[in-house]
């Protein structure tokens, strides 16, 4: 039996692939955010995520289809999310802080710094 060739080229594939689950509420509930190919590496979705471009994250996926593994990320993210916030001295979302508070599993030195609403 004689295989397809993929339509999608391998080079396209042959990296880690970061997806994040959002929680839109509960009249919507969770779902995986529909992201450009280009903004599934790392970096961008670290930026993505301390920009506000995801509001309320649960889970981020990660994986590569040509190396054949995927796994829970969640924990590592939230890790860099605060290292780089005690970094930067970042303001960031209270959901933000609430996803790190819940899945870092290191502790920080620094105060994550929240945005300040309403100050007169």
């Amino acid at each position: 039996m004689r295989s397809s060739p993929s339509i999608v080229p391998a080079d396209r594939l042959d990296r880690d692939i970061h997806l994040v689950l959002e929680d839109f509420g509960a009249r919507a509930g969770c779902a995986w955010r529909e992201t450009d190919e280009a903004d599934t590496d790392i970096e961008t979705v670290l930026q993505n995520l301390l920009s506000g471009q995801y509001a309320y994250p649960v889970r981020i996926a990660s994986f590569n289809p040509v190396e054949g593994w995927s796994r829970d990320a969640t924990s590592d993210i939230a890790d860099a999310l605060a290292q780089r916030a005690a970094d930067t001295d970042a303001d960031i979302s209270s959901a933000l802080q609430d996803f790190i508070a819940a899945n870092a599993t290191r502790r920080f030195d620094t105060q994550l710094a929240l945005p300040l609403r309403g100050v007169v």
